[in-house]
């Protein structure tokens, strides 16, 4: 997500340099681009000096994305005076990911807190400038592929429909043309632009659904012009920070730095990694974290990952089962050498995957491959708390060898009763023996499996291809959305 992120920005940017050469926008272009370097500078110089000083681990994507949300939102150096505001609002922005964090989590959106701070304490704000007539189609059409890739649609949905319904509803009150507001809201405002790139910040925003969209609603209404309290009317950047409030008063409160005990190959290509938790953490089983590698060479996917957490909660150490491909990225690559105490940093906690809250509702487990670890989280806390449910695991995979905790699942059908349907997809390499299926999960297999299948809950993980396959199977099946969980994190694909 950040390196897509790192690429929308640049893109902004160098249509506004064009704009500008064809005097469409009215900012010298070389006045822009010397901006950008300077914000680039400052914020890279300020995090190589903070991250010394408290001895962080650092991501140098996260710097580059904040320097170039502030160049697009603070006008171009056109003073002595803009440059002291450029160099408070970059210092101000790495520093608050430093200073402004509890237990190393962020508390604000780095780049809102900063220009809230310089309009109090400098005298000089943020224009926004991003936020025109001009800029606003493009802004849209990198904004709506971002949103569609890291499944932040209704966060968004509702922070743009709140804000535009209340704008609308305070212009018709008033008097005024319905059609011109909603124009200024959509084209000459800091809406779009705050809702792609900084509303959707992973580490300031909610772990689940349902709390996205009151952030989004939340950040929404006060984002509307016409909102005032006390006299004193909102800018973007403050009504976000206020938004930050409500998440981290949401969200878990920790960042973890684990160091690597032990990890178990299974078959030629997946393995468990097993890591050392001074401290059990408070997680949902099914739920994932970002996981940063700080010592990485990134390639053009980045240093940071989003995998889930196989471990249960009731265990005292955290598992993350992982599988490679050949010409893996540069984070598989560093994650497969990791030695025993090396390192590796998680944060923002989030996920709707997990199981229900009534007990009694039946459920349908369907995985693919390394898609079985919220699974393996899910049966391990059941059998952990003694929690007897009626659930059916179907776990494909090409081959035998690659089957993973397997020992966890034998154990269900033990104590719990459990069941579960190993399948091998790969009919040329099917054992002597074997006692499972053979073949695809198809409507066949799961009603031969699962007599009362129309009355099940789904869950589905596995690779992106796979899960929209199992979900049409599951509708030609007759089985409504409702009924159907499918595991998603940014990134997943």
């Amino acid at each position: 997500m950040y390196r897509l992120i790192l690429y929308y920005l640049v893109g902004l940017l160098a249509v506004a340099v064009a704009l500008c050469l064809f005097h469409i926008l009215p900012y010298n272009p070389l006045s822009l681009i010397i901006s950008t370097l300077f914000l680039l500078i400052i914020c890279a110089v300020s995090n190589f000096i903070f991250s010394r000083v408290f001895d962080a681990p650092t991501n140098l994507e996260s710097v580059y994305i904040s320097a170039l949300i502030l160049a697009l939102i603070i006008s171009p150096i056109a003073s002595y005076q803009d440059i002291m505001l450029f160099i408070w609002a970059g210092l101000l922005t790495v520093a608050s990911k430093y200073i402004l964090a509890i237990k190393m989590k962020h508390v604000f959106n780095p780049v809102a807190i900063a220009v809230v701070l310089t309009s109090i304490g400098f005298n000089g704000s943020a224009s926004w400038w991003v936020g025109t007539a001009t800029l606003t189609p493009f802004v849209l059409i990198g904004g709506l592929l971002i949103v569609r890739k890291i499944k932040k649609e209704d966060l968004v949905l509702n922070f743009l429909v709140t804000s535009l319904a209340i704008s609308l509803l305070f212009t018709f009150f008033s008097g005024g043309s319905l059609i011109k507001a909603a124009y200024g809201v959509v084209f000459n405002s800091s809406l779009m632009f705050l809702a792609f790139a900084m509303l959707t910040e992973p580490l300031t925003t909610p772990p689940s659904n349902r709390m996205q969209i009151g952030y989004g609603v939340l950040v929404g209404f006060l984002s509307v012009p016409q909102i005032h309290f006390m006299g004193m009317y909102l800018t973007p950047e403050l009504a976000l920070c206020i938004g930050n409030i409500f998440t981290y008063l949401v969200s878990p409160k920790y960042k973890l730095i684990l160091s690597l005990k032990d990890k178990k190959q299974y078959g030629t290509d997946t393995f468990d990694f097993h890591f050392s938790l001074l401290q059990k953490i408070a997680f949902s089983p099914g739920q994932y974290m970002e996981w940063t590698l700080p010592n990485t060479r990134a390639d053009s996917r980045g240093n940071r990952r989003y995998l889930t957490i196989a471990s249960s909660p009731t265990e005292d150490d955290l598992h993350l089962g992982v599988k490679f491909y050949p010409k893996g990225s540069s984070f598989k690559q560093e994650l497969s050498s990791l030695e025993t105490n090396g390192i590796i940093v998680g944060g923002q906690l989030a996920g709707d995957f997990t199981l229900p809250t009534n007990h009694e509702e039946k459920c349908v487990f369907i995985s693919g491959g390394i898609g079985i670890t919220p699974f393996r989280s899910m049966i391990k806390y059941l059998i952990d708390t003694k929690d007897k449910r009626s659930i059916v695991l179907f776990y494909a995979n090409r081959v035998a060898s690659e089957i993973t905790y397997s020992e966890i699942f034998e154990q269900a059908r033990n104590e719990l009763g459990i069941k579960t349907v190993y399948t091998l997809t790969d009919q040329s390499s099917v054992p002597s023996g074997w006692p499972g299926k053979i073949g695809r999960i198809d409507a066949q297999m799961i009603e031969q499996e699962v007599p009362d299948y129309r009355e099940r809950k789904y869950y589905i993980s596995g690779p992106h291809t796979m899960v929209t396959g199992y979900q049409k199977t599951l509708k030609d099946m007759g089985i409504a959305d409702r009924q159907i969980k499918v595991d998603f994190f940014p990134g997943f694909a």
